[in-house]
Order: structure tokens, then C-alpha cells, then sequence
């Protein structure tokens, strides 16, 4: 089945199927401002993403950006989403759409790739460690403002 998966470069087009594929694995609406900024970082200089098609179906995609110098590293590769059908999950569809970005945030020359998942999200937690990922130097911090 997974040998029946083409992978190709994501496009602006492709956002209407990432927010299906958002919406069906959260179970919440993605909003118009989401959407409409994801359309805008897709059309940044060193943004990258790509698209898992079934039969021509979008059924998965990953996302993710070259970032640096800056926090005391120099430049890296970050993933910022990454999502697959939940009808197509399990079979191997999120760590080819990996090891895709992977080898081209190697061509670019980065090394380190960093991303950062919510601390219950045990799912993503357990996926990014099944493809290589630990806990990095980082430590992240957020402050609501009012």
C-alpha cells in the first residue's frame, strides 16, 4: 500500500486539503486566518513542504522552514506541521513525508532539525521520536498576553 504513495512538492492549491486533513485529525474548524497565512508562508523564500497523494488524493503533507542564524545555532530546519488522514495513518505515510524534508534540508546543508510538539500530544510525541527526534537544547517558552 505504501509503495502506492507519491510524494510531490506542496503547493498554495494544496491548502484546502490541508485544512481537511487538520480538521479530521483536531475535530475543530481551521480558521480563515490560518488558512490564509499558511498561503502566505508557503510562498516564502525558504519555506518547503510537501504532499502524500493516493490515487491523486492529497492524504498527507509536511511543512517546514530553514531558520538562523539566531539562538546560538546556526542555520536549521524546522518542521512546523505535518499531517496524514486518519483513515491513512499507520502505514508509513509521515516518515516518508520525514525522511523527504530530511533530505532536503540535507541538500541544503542543515544538520539540525528541530521541531516543537505540545507536552500531552503523545502521539506526535511518539511519532517524532520514531523517526529520530529527542529533546534538544531548547527549552520552550510562551507567555499569554492579555
Amino acid at each position: 500500500m505504501l509503495n502506492e504513495i507519491k510524494m510531490r512538492k506542496i503547493t498554495v492549491e494544496d491548502v484546502p486539503h490541508v485544512s481537511e486533513i487538520l480538521e479530521a485529525i483536531t475535530k475543530k474548524k481551521v480558521s480563515k486566518a490560518w488558512l490564509q497565512s499558511i498561503e502566505v508562508y508557503l510562498k516564502k523564500q525558504d519555506v518547503v513542504g510537501f504532499v502524500a497523494l493516493k490515487e491523486g488524493e492529497v492524504v498527507g503533507f509536511i511543512i517546514g522552514e530553514i531558520k538562523g542564524p539566531g539562538f546560538g545555532i546556526e542555520k536549521s530546519g524546522w518542521i512546523v506541521v505535518i499531517g496524514v488522514c486518519p483513515r491513512c495513518m499507520g502505514i508509513g505515510i509521515g516518515q516518508r513525508l520525514a525522511k523527504k524534508i530530511f533530505e532536503y534540508f540535507k541538500k541544503k546543508g542543515i544538520q539540525d532539525v528541530f521541531t516543537s510538539v505540545r507536552w500531552d500530544s503523545v502521539d506526535m510525541l511518539s511519532f517524532f521520536k520514531s523517526i529520530g527526534f529527542d529533546r534538544s537544547d531548547f527549552i520552550n517558552l510562551g507567555k499569554h498576553l492579555e
